[in-house]
């Protein structure tokens, strides 16, 4: 947006701003051949390992080694395609359902679990690897994604910010509020909106009565995009186009990528309950991993000796993940109040001395004869 010398506010093209009515789509359609061997090569790795990262983490909740996992099986696509579209100065800002996307982007695994391991408050230097804490809460990371990026323009540092967020996300006032921020501002920000049809039993149905998620960002002046989520160089191609715009200052681009969760919300939860089975083999149909694979195969893309090398490094990432997760962590109960405040409240002194307290007890208790 600009302002003419009247000061009236000149509104962008609203045609610009809508998506297509059908989601951008390049596998199984002509555009397929145009498609670099290398790139789809690199995609499918990440796939592959994506796929055994989220069997070998749900594995560690059933060994009673993480707390709770929200799986990605069925979204990879779009996992791998967010942290692939960044580049090294960038910010990703994801939810709790994507850690797949901030091993992809540097963090060690182990670390990138920590939190849902019940230990620690991140687990990883959000600073140090240009990826902000995973947040549980619905869309509040939302609004920060926003300032960070308009804050780095403001100082002139060639910065873009990725938030991810669910389809039950949007309908949060946080997802509001960072998208009127974010059209205001013209922030070099990017919306990945994984639409995976529910609100964990929630359909989306009874979320929106929008045409779709990404028909929402007209109404704050910013580029909406549908793309199929399941097609990994469509997904690549949709989020590396919006970076680049958002970088050279065309504004922000909310991306709603048409998924899955294949898997139930969390190990918590009995996906049974709100949807079928016929529902969940329909989408199988549609899996990201088996349609790249499928098309490599038919291009001549892909041969046996390529397709176990990139099994055999996702099992040797999975058995690395399994052993050192199987190592019982160094606890230290009183770290919890650290980094809350810069100056502790009373409040946070108080729960402290209580905690120092029980601590206390418990180790007399134990060492009594």
């Amino acid at each position: 947006m600009t302002l003419t010398e009247n000061t009236a506010l000149v509104r962008p093209d609203t045609a610009a701003l809508l998506p297509d009515n059908d989601p951008v789509r390049v596998l199984e359609t002509p555009a397929a051949a145009d498609l670099d061997p290398e790139d789809l090569l690199r995609l499918y790795r990440e796939l592959v390992l994506g796929r055994r990262y989220n069997e070998q983490a749900t594995a560690l909740v059933k060994q009673g080694r993480l707390a709770v996992y929200p799986s990605s099986t069925g979204q990879e696509a779009c996992q791998v395609a967010a942290a692939l579209a960044l580049s090294t100065q960038d910010w990703l800002f994801p939810t709790y359902r994507d850690t797949l996307s901030v091993v992809l982007r540097g963090v060690d695994p182990v670390q990138t679990l920590t939190l849902l391991r019940g230990d620690w408050h991140t687990g990883y230097d959000p600073h140090a690897t240009r990826v902000a804490p995973l947040c549980t809460p619905l869309a509040t990371h939302l609004p920060h994604a926003v300032g960070l990026a308009h804050a780095a323009r403001v100082a002139g540092d060639d910065v873009v910010a990725m938030a991810l967020v669910g389809d039950g996300g949007t309908s949060e006032g946080d997802f509001h509020e960072a998208l009127n921020f974010a059209g205001v501002w013209c922030a070099p920000v990017v919306f990945l909106v994984q639409n995976n049809g529910y609100a964990i039993s929630v359909p989306l149905a009874k979320q929106t009565a929008a045409p779709t998620l990404a028909h929402k960002a007209v109404g704050y002046g910013v580029r909406g995009v549908l793309v199929d989520g399941n097609d990994a160089p469509a997904m690549l191609g949709v989020l590396t186009e919006a970076v680049a715009r958002a970088r050279a200052g065309g504004g922000p681009t909310l991306v709603e990528a048409l998924t899955y969760r294949v898997d139930a919300h969390t190990n918590a939860d009995d996906a049974t309950r709100y949807r079928s089975t016929a529902e969940v083999e329909a989408w199988r149909e549609r899996d990201p991993l088996a349609r790249l694979e499928r098309h490599l195969l038919e291009t001549g893309g892909l041969d046996t000796g390529t397709i176990e090398e990139a099994r055999a490094a996702a099992e040797r990432m999975a058995a690395d993940l399994r052993t050192r997760m199987h190592v019982e962590p160094a606890v230290a109960p009183l770290g919890l109040f650290d980094h809350v405040y810069a100056e502790p409240t009373p409040q946070l002194l108080e729960q402290r001395e209580f905690l120092l307290a029980e601590l206390s007890e418990d180790v007399e208790g134990n060492s009594s004869p």
